[in-house]
């Protein structure tokens, strides 16, 4: 009987954690870049269901004994593009992120193209962080183009001709669901997500860039709402497990002889 009452425990922090995330998801749905986020559930501690029994016999069946649920692992499946025709709007076409540079000299990866020019004239993010390449446009820039492979170009005031400013280089890990989610829809590497790797847009295996578009979340309402309810019902399931055990448990502590 102790065992439902940690078992039902566990399955709520579990379906708590998912309905956190599902909530998280919703909330940036709107969010330009943003990528959703999945809860993986795994049986804890599995045991005989008959004491000694063989695992491999009729009555070695193994039972659970509770769910762990806190492992939230992105979804980079791609989201929609917006047209805005903002030359600093910049959308990756399939696998690929931009690194850009924290304030204290580490990097961070996003999927959100929308760039502007910062007072220095470096190419940065809508947060103000510089794109790892410090690509920079002189003041009298009358046009910037950015090619699919990642070529930056602008054009001079009273001027034809196209001048090279540098190259905005992809970044992809071997696992990009291992990525860390940190503040501003931005991600950290990690130890799961593996090292990272830096190519031209369209080479091994990256997306290409298209200027004048920017990608949208990846999330789908129905689909959310669907997961919400799911997981509001099973962490009720669970409540009332507890509920139940414990009443139970009253009851035999209220026995007479």
């Amino acid at each position: 009987m102790l065992d439902s009452l940690f078992i039902s425990a566990t399955g709520m922090h579990a379906e708590q954690a998912q309905i956190d995330t599902v909530a998280n998801n919703l909330v940036n749905m709107n969010t330009m870049g943003f990528k959703k986020s999945r809860v993986t559930f795994e049986t804890l501690m599995p045991q005989p269901l008959v004491q000694g029994a063989a695992p491999e016999s009729a009555a070695g069946v193994m039972r659970g004994m509770g769910v762990s649920g806190t492992n939230a692992l992105l979804d980079f499946a791609a989201g929609g593009l917006k047209q805005t025709q903002g030359e600093l709007d910049v959308a990756i076409q399939g696998r690929g992120l931009f690194e850009v540079q924290l304030p204290d000299g580490s990097l961070a990866y996003t999927r959100n193209g929308a760039l502007h020019i910062d007072n220095d004239g470096y190419l940065v993010n809508a947060d103000g962080l510089p794109l790892s390449a410090m690509i920079q446009v002189p003041s009298d820039m009358e046009k910037l183009l950015i090619g699919p492979d990642g070529r930056v170009q602008m054009k001079l005031q009273d001027s034809e001709q196209l001048t090279d400013l540098g190259y905005i280089q992809l970044s992809h890990f071997a696992n990009d669901a291992g990525l860390q989610p940190t503040l501003n829809n931005s991600y950290l590497a990690t130890e799961m997500s593996g090292a990272v790797v830096y190519s031209r847009p369209g080479e091994n295996g990256v997306g290409l860039l298209a200027q004048g578009y920017l990608e949208g979340s990846n999330v789908q309402m129905i689909e959310e709402l669907t997961n919400m309810m799911t997981a509001q019902r099973a962490y009720e399931a669970n409540s009332r497990v507890l509920r139940a055990s414990d009443e139970i448990l009253g009851i035999i502590n209220n026995l007479r002889k």
